[in-house]
């Protein structure tokens, strides 16, 4: 009996053969997606999607909407609490408008200040 025992890791190994790497995993929905350059401005300002968050819309459709940082040089600026479903546009070279996002719906537009990245909700008269 002792015998079998003694031979058993030889054949383990022995019927495992082939590629040992483990595999590697596919792509998914939930993957991070990489920093964009969404729009730019005078003066070197740069406008980028950063952060993210998926969402499914009220009939079950996924999006994925994204934070704004405003980068000039190696200063970067945070915009916060606006996740926004669609590109951000410029309003001139100091203000871009920002369309709230939540749950793939868009809200209300803000205008954030480019130097600051502080959102102020749009009003219209």
């Amino acid at each position: 009996m002792r015998a079998a025992w003694a031979l058993a890791p030889g054949l383990l190994l022995a019927c495992g053969g082939g590629d040992r790497t483990p595999p590697k995993p596919a792509a998914s929905a939930d993957s991070v997606p990489a920093d964009s350059l969404v729009a730019t401005a005078p003066g070197g300002v740069q406008v980028w999607f950063t952060l993210s968050r998926h969402a499914t819309s009220p009939d079950g459709v996924p999006c994925v909407d994204r934070t704004i940082e405003i980068r000039r040089g190696d200063t970067r600026v945070k915009v916060p609490l606006l996740y926004t479903g669609t590109p951000p546009e410029l309003v001139n070279d100091s203000t871009l408008r920002a369309r709230l996002s939540n749950q793939c719906r868009p809200g209300d537009p803000y205008l954030v200040d480019l130097r600051t990245g502080r959102p102020v909700r749009e009003r219209h008269p």
